[in-house]
């Protein structure tokens, strides 16, 4: 087959199918239960509010919209998160046209990208992480946009992303900051004119309510993060270890992609004008959030986690074949094609093999299985009067119950009160079995341990 431009196209929209199809069907196949992250937001979901104790609350919102069309069908979580990736990846391919004239590179920039396991390893787990990527290539594409073509709809557009984006995670932030002292240089330098402002009214229009639920729960989220990282309690060793534990680690996790760039380009020659202003933007939207958050971690000397970097390198594809494009030889791609294969294919079968063979997973809660005991227990004891509406406890085990039950019981943390019920109400796992909480009236207990998943429950007087 020719590869004009029309086939190029045709293998995109094959890749862009095949990826959703695979790593929607192999953890759904493979899983018994939906991971962890997935149930927490499903959890956050099942009661939204602007926010959560971990996390602004877009993830929470993209499952729930899911859930009332699907229910608890795990596939569909599983799709949910192909649907953010390919639609990221189809971004990375316009973005790649407005910087290179050639189709077959720009396939090439996302073809790259299968050599970066956060890209199809860990993607079916969907979370915060993955649901920022789409945001984040999108604000970058009308980032773009906006310097290049200066239209308002460009820069509105940006603002609506960069919205959603720090509504999906913090670590946006490093992201938008870059944005902000770019546009600050561009205006100095009388680039571009003051039409960027516009991006502002979106921006802060999609925040403001979350920034709001934030100042009336103690930034409770903000404290999380930095627990999370160990900026809180640390050594001043800490300043040292981790920057350098960070850098290892992000240079391990390029390694495939790497191998993939030399098959590419085997003389190692790349091309770098620093006139350029393609390259220019290239280098600092894919490096310069990245530098920024290896300073935070050597001025806090705090943890940075791995899948927290989920969304940096959507773009690096695009980076390594613009500046390669010169040493790239089109007729002698056959071993860059022969190893994005391999990878292609050995992720889900790797991902796959560890899904089936280990039984100690998150996935192999038998989270279903223990909803419908206590399903039936309730109807038993309800005698069918009313229905669950609430279920109180972690976001593991009462997150499951909320997301397997039928009736959908809302779920709440032990911190909150759920109010008066017309209904019935679960706690599970909680710390004290006499525990006087004026919304807590226990009336029948009931202890599972089915297959070494241990729950406690109390069902709520009948009121």
């Amino acid at each position: 087959m020719a590869l004009n431009n029309t086939n190029i196209k045709k293998l995109f929209y094959a890749f862009l199918l095949t990826h959703l199809v695979v790593w929607t069907v192999i953890p759904a196949v493979t899983n018994n239960n939906l991971p962890l992250d997935t149930i927490e937001a499903l959890a956050w979901g099942s009661n939204l509010d602007w926010g959560f104790n971990k996390h602004p609350p877009m993830s929470a919102a993209m499952v729930e919209i899911f859930y009332l069309i699907f229910g608890s069908n795990d596939w569909a979580y599983y799709l949910l998160s192909q649907i953010c990736l390919i639609l990221s990846f189809f971004v990375v391919y316009k973005l790649s046209e407005e910087f290179l004239k050639n189709k077959l590179l720009c396939l090439i920039s996302v073809l790259l990208l299968e050599g970066i396991y956060f890209y199809n390893f860990t993607t079916p787990e969907f979370n915060v992480n993955v649901c920022l990527i789409p945001f984040w290539s999108l604000t970058v594409y009308y980032f773009w946009c906006g310097i290049t073509y200066n239209r308002i709809s460009d820069w509105f557009l940006l603002g609506i992303f960069s919205g959603l984006g720090f509504l999906s995670k913090y670590l946006f932030i490093y992201l938008g900051l870059v944005i902000d002292l770019y546009l600050l240089y561009k205006i100095i330098k009388k680039e571009i004119n003051l039409n960027c402002l516009i991006s502002l009214v979106p921006f802060f229009l999609i925040v403001s309510p979350h920034l709001i639920w934030l100042t009336e729960n103690d930034y409770i989220t903000v404290t999380y993060g930095l627990k999370r990282s160990g900026s809180i309690e640390q050594s001043s060793l800490n300043h040292l270890v981790q920057p350098i534990t960070f850098f290892i680690k992000q240079i391990g996790i390029l390694i495939p992609l790497f191998i993939m760039s030399f098959f590419l380009n085997n003389k190692l020659k790349v091309k770098t004008n620093l006139k350029d202003n393609k390259f220019i933007f290239l280098l600092i939207i894919n490096f310069v959030p990245l530098v920024l958050v290896f300073l935070t971690s050597i001025i806090l000397g705090s943890k940075i986690r791995t899948m927290w970097m989920t969304p940096f390198y959507i773009f690096l594809g695009l980076f390594v074949v613009y500046v390669s494009q010169a040493s790239i030889n089109k007729n002698k791609l056959k071993s860059f094609v022969v190893t994005f294969l391999i990878f292609f294919i050995f992720s889900p079968f790797a991902y796959s093999y560890v899904s089936i063979s280990k039984t100690d997973k998150r996935t192999d809660y038998q989270g279903k299985k223990i909803a419908k005991i206590i399903d039936k227990e309730w109807k038993e004891y309800s005698k069918g009067e009313f229905k669950l509406q609430a279920v109180i406890g972690d976001e593991w085990v009462a997150g499951n119950l909320s997301y397997h039950i039928k009736s959908r019981p809302k779920w709440y943390s032990f911190s909150q009160n759920p109010g008066k019920l017309k209904g019935g109400l679960i706690i599970v796992n909680h710390p004290d079995i006499n525990c006087d909480n004026e919304f807590i009236a226990v009336f029948k207990v009931i202890k599972l341990n089915i297959e070494g998943n241990p729950c406690f429950v109390m069902f709520k007087n009948r009121d």
